[in-house]
């Protein structure tokens, strides 16, 4: 059947009444809007199919974390009903639509990773009463199993509501009941925004902006500080990313007989396999491209003498990504000039890593690592006769450092990203936040201001840092950081 067929039929299965189509038996619907579909192919695909119903299932690993998750937003917003949609699949093209994402906030609540999928959380007098809406398994008696574009015969089996209660560990329903539902409903709601219009549409008249604004940021910064279920996760796309890098190195001669998307493929394989997607576009960025901040392009050239700011995450099947970068140099030796610069940004990173503890401000790893790069910036005279303290006081440094050495890690690769400042940048550090340590240096190709032999070197050295009882731990430290460790790891790779 054609696409355009499969869309009649789709149209036709999804009247303004879901429970009529469920019941209205597909050969009296028919009126001859189906070409080649006859009365008896109709019947025939009713019936004789197995019973696929799993039984018996256990408990997704993080149903604990996800119910006390759950537990901390009810205490939060007592008396109010919460609604946490997972959002919809988004079109690409035409007719195709681009590989489906869980928005944070849902899947970090329930563990859960379904299109169309919603949490409501409905008040009670000593709390919330959480159920996560779905779609059904497909129905076979009105034919949506195999006429509709997103009937399982087509997208693959889903689900049954039983079995999600099962796994998920919550009472689950047929989420095409709930607008209607949330339309009849009163009280006060709340809604996280951008995901799924259908639900925001019937919810209009019950939410406002900034009721629904501080849902979003409650979520955001609930997630400052990881469980011990996402600690491991970030370890696991930690040494993921790890393998990956290794891969890239490993093909660097393929690479330069191609293009920076050799580079890209390469890493992107390793996440497909031990994960869910890569967590954000790669940069690999090869020669000058590497004073591009987000150079994800990657279609130049690679060639040996020069160096590659490899940026890259594997993100795991339950969404957290790692985020680490490492400047490599292509035929495996930094020339002097690449040297001085990349120990530079190491210097820095050390002192910006040793920042990172227990009770620090967050902006203490930045400060120390930008002095770091103002105290090489003056002493290699690129900012004439001024003092350091001068320098840092004016910014100066900025032309070439251009970012904040770091941010949160999590779910998302800037987690946290609508947490209040007061929360996050102007906050305080406490075992269980994770971010990354990221000073670089970049001197861009047209840059007058330094001699020519520095135009178009750029250098980043990232790794991601949990903040234990008593200090921190580099989860991305099975990957070498100083010069000549990078250069012997280069070796035994190639060799």
């Amino acid at each position: 059947m054609s696409y355009k067929e499969r869309q009649i039929v789709s149209d036709e299965l999804t009247p303004e009444n879901p429970e009529t189509a469920e019941a209205e038996p597909i050969k009296q619907r028919k009126n001859g809007l189906y070409p080649g579909i006859s009365d008896e192919l109709a019947e025939s695909m009713k019936s004789g199919w197995a019973d696929t119903e799993l039984r018996g299932l256990k408990p997704i690993a993080q149903a604990g974390h996800t119910a006390a998750r759950r537990a901390a937003l009810s205490a939060r917003f007592p008396g109010e009903r919460l609604v946490v949609p997972a959002g919809n699949l988004r079109t690409r093209s035409n007719d195709t639509e681009y590989a489906f994402r869980a928005s944070t906030e849902y899947a970090y609540l329930t563990g859960d990773q379904t299109q169309d999928g919603v949490l409501v959380l409905e008040p009670t007098s000593d709390g919330h009463d959480a159920t996560i809406y779905l779609l059904p398994r497909s129905n076979r008696e009105n034919g949506e199993f195999w006429l509709d574009g997103q009937g399982e015969l087509w997208v693959g089996r889903r689900h049954s509501l039983s079995e999600a209660e099962q796994l998920l560990g919550l009472p689950a329903k047929d989420v095409r009941e709930l607008p209607a539902a949330l339309s009849e409903a009163t009280g006060p709601v709340r809604t996280v925004r951008g995901h799924d219009a259908g639900i925001e549409a019937a919810l209009t008249d019950k939410v406002t902006a900034e009721r629904d604004e501080e849902l979003r940021v409650h979520l955001s910064e609930a997630r400052l500080v990881k469980d011990a279920f996402e600690v491991a996760e970030l370890q696991k796309a930690c040494d993921a990313t790890a393998r990956g890098f290794e891969d890239v190195v490993k093909v660097l001669d393929k690479a330069e007989a191609t293009s920076e998307r050799y580079i890209e493929g390469t890493f992107f394989l390793r996440a497909r396999v031990e994960g869910n997607d890569i967590g954000y576009g790669s940069i690999c960025a090869a020669g000058p491209h590497a004073t591009t901040l987000h150079w994800v392009r990657n279609d130049g050239p690679v060639r040996p003498g020069e160096l590659l700011l490899l940026d890259a995450g594997v993100e795991t099947d339950e969404l957290y990504t790692a985020d680490v970068t490492r400047t490599l140099p292509i035929n495996g030796s930094f020339t002097p000039l690449q040297r001085k610069i990349y120990d530079a940004v190491y210097e820095a990173q050390e002192a910006g890593i040793a920042a990172v503890k227990p009770g620090a401000a967050f902006r203490d790893f930045h400060d120390a690592a930008q002095r770091v790069l103002a105290e090489k910036l003056v002493e290699w005279g690129l900012l004439g006769d001024l003092s350091v303290e001068k320098v840092l006081e004016l910014g100066l440094q900025r032309r070439w450092t251009l970012h904040g050495t770091g941010h949160m890690l999590g779910m998302d690769v800037h987690d946290c990203a609508a947490a209040r400042t007061e929360a996050y940048v102007d906050g305080v550090l406490e075992p269980g936040v994770c971010l990354t340590v990221e000073p670089g240096l970049y001197f861009q190709a047209d840059d007058l201001t330094v001699p020519e032999e520095y135009r178009g070197i750029g250098v980043r050295i990232e790794d991601d840092i949990l903040v234990t009882e008593d200090g921190n731990r580099n989860l991305s430290d099975k990957l070498p950081r100083r010069a000549d460790e990078v250069e012997a790891w280069m070796a035994g790779l190639k060799g």
